[in-house]
């Protein structure tokens, strides 16, 4: 999952009444000047899948939830189909992701995430699949499968089933930033890690905060509440935060990133919560 995690705070934790994490998004929250894009999104998702393919399209990110600055924010997309995503449907979603982000200069990126629908209702991706659409992506075409899945809590099954599997990240991270030979690149690669070890900081310590919050610099602060005692982690993952928004091409940038902070952070989040249940 490719979050934008950019915007604004939740001074409520993210929950409601009964104590469960509210759904982040909605289109109503939609800015203004983002409008065309979604409606942009839906109009050729339709055209590109059919009923007899696409079960639901859903968007998440700080488009939905009102945060999405103009230039810097990027769509992102998850289409829920009836079976078990082929090449063609691969193939379609790639072209639905260069379609809209040549369209419009408002967005920085597109990108459109394929699953099934016995996947993304399994008892296995409950915790983690089911949660990102129930909780962290807004129903933009079809059936909602939110009405499918339970409601959720800032416990520790949760921090370990979506972000639990941080360690297996490391050598890919590793080879691409070795791998990286330009600017662009880097960038690329150092705002995705970014944004993920900044989400694992948070959820990390999630379950003794207990609520639930997409925004980078929060999450940041949230996780500095209770690591004060390791200050140079704290600084770290504010940097991640930062970088998360502004990406950085800078070598020794992503070496911080991907040989410093994300091995400690990995082990740490083992030792803390374990490791998410393994996938087939």
């Amino acid at each position: 999952m490719n979050d934008d995690n950019d915007g604004g705070g939740s001074g409520d934790r993210g929950l409601g009444e009964d104590g469960t994490i509210r759904r982040e998004g909605s289109l109503s929250r939609v800015p203004a000047v983002f409008a065309p894009v979604v409606a942009a999104a839906r109009s050729r998702i339709s055209a590109a899948f059919d009923g007899t393919r696409l079960h639901g399209a859903y968007v998440y990110g700080s488009i939905p939830r009102g945060t999405a600055v103009p230039g810097v924010s990027d769509l992102d997309l998850l289409l829920a189909l009836h079976d078990a995503p082929t090449p063609a449907d691969e193939a379609a979603a790639r072209a639905v992701e260069a379609d809209l982000d040549a369209s419009s200069d408002l967005i920085d990126g597109v990108g459109v995430l394929l699953f099934d629908v016995g996947t993304l209702t399994s008892e296995l991706e409950r915790d983690d699949l089911g949660f990102f659409v129930a909780c962290l992506c807004t129903p933009l075409l079809g059936e909602d499968l939110a009405r499918q899945l339970p409601s959720y809590r800032p416990t520790a099954r949760l921090a370990r089933e979506t972000n639990g599997d941080l360690h297996l990240l490391l050598p890919r991270w590793r080879r691409r930033a070795a791998e990286a030979t330009t600017d662009a690149e880097r960038r690329y690669l150092s705002r995705g890690v970014a944004r993920r070890l900044v989400r694992s900081g948070f959820t990390l310590v999630m379950p003794r905060w207990g609520g639930w919050t997409s925004d980078l610099v929060e999450s940041a602060e949230v996780f500095a509440r209770y690591y004060a005692d390791r200050p140079e982690r704290v600084e770290q993952l504010r940097s991640a935060a930062r970088i998360g928004r502004a990406p950085s091409a800078d070598p020794a940038v992503v070496a911080m990133l991907v040989e410093d902070l994300a091995p400690w952070l990995a082990a740490e989040y083992l030792a803390v919560h374990g490791p998410k249940a393994p996938r087939p």
